[in-house]
C-alpha cells in the first residue's frame, strides 16, 4: 500500500528543527572559537607585558657614586636631589662629601668613586693612579666669585711685588693669584706666595701679618670690610681659567656611559630650573645647606653656569677646554713651587655632553 506523502505541515516542522539544530550547533562553533582567541589573546598580551617587565629589568641603571666639596657652582646639584630629578632620569645618586678636590679626584682615579666636581686645574694635578682622568662636563666658571684682597695701602696688583700674599700652593687659590699676576704683567717670582689655607689667610689679613690673600666669596667680601682692605682682582676681569666641571677615569666612562649621560641630563634639568625659577632653586639649596637664601644666591651671581651653551662653547672643537689645559699647564710649569707637574694624560671627552644635548628635553 503506498504511503501519502508528508502534509506540508509536518515539513514546515521538520525544516524549522533542522534550522534550530543548525543554529544550536553554530553557536556552539563560535563560543569555542571565541573562547579559543580569548585564550590566544590574552596568553599574547601577558607574553608581552612579561617581556617588557623583562627588557625593563636589564636597562635599570646602576648607582653612581659621585664625590662633591662645598662649591656654589657643585652645591647647585643638591636642587636634583631635593626634588626628585635624578629619580625622574631613573638614577641613583650617592654624594660624598670631601674637604678637598684633588683628594676626591683620587679617589675616582683608585675606584673608590664613579666621577667627582673637580675644578680643570685640580685633575690635571691629580696623582697617578689605575686610570687616566677624563673630564666630560663643565659645571661653572668662575666670574666674580675669586679674587685678591690686599691690604689697605695696597691698590693694584702691580704693587703686590715684594709683598707676601696667602694662597696655597697648587690649589685653585695659587691658579687665581697666577692669573692675577699674568693679567697685570707681575712674574710669579716678584712676590712671596705663603703657603697656607683660606682661613689662615683671612685671620693673618685681619691680624695685618700679610699684604693679601687669594679668597673667594663670601670671604672674599668679608675679610676686605674686615681688614679694610681692596679688592685688587676678581676673575670678573678675564676669561678665567677657574673652570670647574664633572671628572670619571677613562674605563669608566664606557662601563656606566648611559648613567653618566642621564647625569649630564638631569644637570641640565638644574640649569634649566635656574634659568626659570632661580628662586626656587637658591631656596631648596640654600636649606640642604643650612645657609641663607639670600647668601647662595649672591655667591651662584659670581659664576657663568655650565648651561647647554656652555658646554659646546667648552667642548664643540676646537673648544675653549681644550686650550685652556694647555694654558694651565703653561702656568703650572712657569711657578713649580707647588712641587707638581701637569698630568700629560688628562682626556677631554665630549661624547656624554653631545649624546646629553642631543637627547635633552625641557
Amino acid at each position: 500500500m503506498l504511503q501519502e506523502p508528508p502534509s506540508s505541515t509536518a515539513a514546515a516542522g521538520l525544516s524549522t528543527g533542522l534550522h534550530r539544530r543548525f543554529q544550536h550547533i553554530r553557536h556552539t562553533l563560535v563560543q569555542k572559537l571565541k573562547s579559543f582567541w580569548g585564550v590566544f589573546l590574552i596568553t599574547l598580551l601577558a607574553s608581552v607585558v612579561l617581556h617588557a617587565c623583562s627588557i625593563g629589568s636589564t636597562t635599570t641603571l646602576q648607582p653612581l657614586k659621585i664625590g662633591i666639596t662645598t662649591w656654589p657652582g657643585f652645591d647647585v646639584v643638591l636642587y636634583a636631589q631635593a626634588t626628585g630629578l635624578f629619580e625622574k632620569r631613573g638614577l641613583q645618586i650617592e654624594l660624598v662629601r670631601f674637604e678637598n678636590q684633588q683628594d676626591s679626584a683620587r679617589a675616582v682615579l683608585r675606584g673608590s668613586l664613579d666621577g667627582a666636581f673637580a675644578s680643570l686645574w685640580d685633575v690635571m694635578q691629580v696623582d697617578p693612579g689605575t686610570d687616566k682622568p677624563t673630564f666630560f662636563m663643565v659645571t661653572n666658571v668662575s666670574h666674580g666669585a675669586d679674587g685678591v684682597v690686599a691690604q689697605g695701602d695696597v691698590k693694584s696688583v702691580e704693587e703686590l711685588i715684594g709683598k707676601r700674599i696667602g694662597a696655597k700652593l697648587g690649589t685653585v687659590n695659587h691658579l687665581i693669584l697666577l692669573e692675577a699676576l699674568k693679567h697685570h704683567g707681575v712674574s710669579p717670582n716678584d712676590v712671596v706666595i705663603e703657603d697656607i689655607s683660606n682661613e689662615s689667610s683671612a685671620q693673618m689679613m685681619a691680624k695685618g701679618s700679610i699684604d693679601g690673600a687669594v679668597l673667594w666669596e663670601p670671604l672674599l667680601g668679608e675679610t676686605a670690610k674686615k681688614s679694610k682692605g681692596n679688592i685688587i682682582f676678581t676673575t670678573k676681569e678675564i676669561d678665567s681659567l677657574v673652570i670647574d666641571g664633572l671628572m670619571t677615569r677613562s674605563t669608566l666612562l664606557q662601563s656606566k656611559k648611559v648613567e653618566l649621560t642621564q647625569f649630564v641630563q638631569a644637570w641640565f634639568d638644574v640649569m634649566h630650573a635656574v634659568e626659570t625659577k632661580p628662586d626656587e632653586v637658591y631656596r631648596v639649596v640654600s636649606r640642604e645647606l643650612g645657609q641663607s637664601q639670600e647668601s647662595f644666591a649672591s655667591d651662584f651671581a659670581g659664576l657663568k653656569k655650565g648651561d647647554i651653551e656652555m658646554q659646546q662653547r667648552m667642548f664643540v672643537s676646537p673648544g675653549r677646554l681644550k686650550q685652556a689645559s694647555e694654558q694651565l699647564s703653561k702656568l703650572l710649569i712657569e711657578d713649580p713651587r707647588h712641587g707638581r707637574l701637569p698630568r700629560k694624560d688628562l682626556e677631554i671627552n665630549a661624547d656624554l655632553v653631545t649624546a646629553a644635548i642631543a637627547g635633552w628635553k625641557a
